[in-house]
């Protein structure tokens, strides 16, 4: 068992739950939250919705639940070798993207544009906020409250992002809560409140997991090749020291290889980066790191190739022209849907549409400023597989636009 730093999270001094429960006999409070988070239906979903590529453009392309089961791993292994606490660090990896939209970032574009459009003064749609809205709210399993219940620190590395706007409506909320940190004077700049090592760091193997192993997806579908790769510094360092420990591998073990060792080589970095800055703030305890600018890092020169990569990946793939045509089909998938529900709410699932009723027919309090009936279809559509909502759409516009 892995001795605790003093500045990593202990599930002992946990700020607790929204509400409160006895602490499990056989497991920390994290390792609970975990726990829920897995067995949640949200979680279930991830198996059907999209990474880079559509559900139905084929079964072996990341989905987001492997991108979740993979940044996970990584930072249970960062965490390990820096002594923060591991169940933490997978908690919130495994709930981050429990917000995405079917069709991933193309879904969430565009639900947030039907709901400032249809809406101005609405919050609009940022899949953070969502993550943390299904963990508080829209998970339905136990008798006693609604969400999952979950500690503060799993809660607060949930929602990484969050505009000041939205902030504002959940401090109105939760005073003193998750949103406390975006309200500083220095907003999410540097000098911002900061969350703890373990949320930072979730943020960081987050981008390293997506990063190379979009690599992998772009080149299995074809949209990537080799030669484009080699303009990538970070890929052909590890390119060319693959083929000298391998000469003649080639195919799909020469990729794996390559993509194996830049894996290894930011995880090596990140550990020695952040050690460093560790070492250097000396933080006395997580209340040290939360005024601290954040000390989960990359090297400056470990930092510049990652950003290389990320360049080159969205001129090249996130950008590439299939993408594109495909981001774009989906997007009219989910301004369909939207439009349908908004017109006739007894479209979607009894629970759904009563709920839609009520909150149109009375006046919004306060402390439900997002509870109102577009936030309803926002929340069924949110839920949505991408296989589903193909199928949706299918059913009540009568086309296909994908093939499932």
């Amino acid at each position: 068992m892995t001795v605790l730093a003093p500045y990593a999270c202990d599930p002992v001094r946990s700020r607790g739950r929204r509400y409160p429960e006895p602490a499990a006999p056989t497991r920390s409070a994290f390792q609970r939250d975990r726990d829920r988070i897995v067995h949640s239906t949200a979680f279930r979903r991830l198996v059907y919705k999209t990474q880079v590529f559509l559900n139905h453009e084929g079964d072996l392309f990341r989905t987001r639940l492997t991108h979740s089961l993979e940044v996970a791993q990584l930072g249970r292994s960062i965490a390990r070798t820096l002594q923060l606490n591991e169940d933490l660090v997978e908690a919130i990896a495994l709930a981050h993207d429990l917000g995405h939209t079917p069709f991933g970032h193309a879904g969430q574009d565009a639900l947030n544009i039907c709901l400032k459009s249809h809406n101005p003064d609405s919050a609009g749609f940022e899949h953070n906020l969502q993550s943390l809205r299904v963990v508080d709210t829209l998970e339905e399993r136990y008798p006693d409250y609604d969400g999952l219940n979950l500690s503060f620190e799993t809660r607060e590395g949930i929602l990484k992002h969050c505009s000041r706007r939205n902030a504002r409506r959940i401090e109105g909320r939760e005073p003193g809560g998750v949103a406390q940190r975006f309200l500083a004077p220095s907003g999410d700049g540097p000098h911002a409140q900061q969350p703890s090592l373990e949320a930072q760091l979730a943020n960081l193997a987050d981008e390293i997991a997506y990063n190379a192993h979009d690599i992998d997806d772009g080149v299995r579908s074809g949209l990537l090749s080799l030669a484009q790769l080699k303009e990538v510094e970070l890929f052909e360092t590890y390119h060319r020291e693959t083929l000298a420990r391998h000469p003649g591998l080639q195919g799909r073990r020469l990729l794996f290889e390559t993509i194996r060792r830049m894996l290894s080589a930011q995880v090596y970095d990140v550990m020695d980066a952040t050690g460093a800055a560790l070492r250097a703030a000396m933080p006395a305890d997580v209340q040290a790191v939360r005024r601290h600018p954040p000390l989960v890092c990359f090297s400056d020169e470990m930092a510049l190739k990652s950003s290389s990569l990320k360049r080159f990946l969205l001129q090249n793939l996130y950008r590439h022209p299939q993408v594109v045509e495909t981001t774009q089909t989906a997007q009219q998938v989910v301004r369909d849907l939207f439009a349908a529900y908004m017109a006739d709410p007894a479209q979607m699932p009894q629970a759904h549409s009563d709920r839609f009723d009520q909150l149109g027919s009375r006046p919004v309090s306060g402390t439900e400023r997002q509870a109102k009936p577009e936030r309803v279809v926002a929340d069924y559509i949110a839920g949505m597989t991408d296989r589903f909502a193909t199928k949706e759409h299918e059913r009540l516009n009568g086309r296909v636009v994908f093939p499932v």
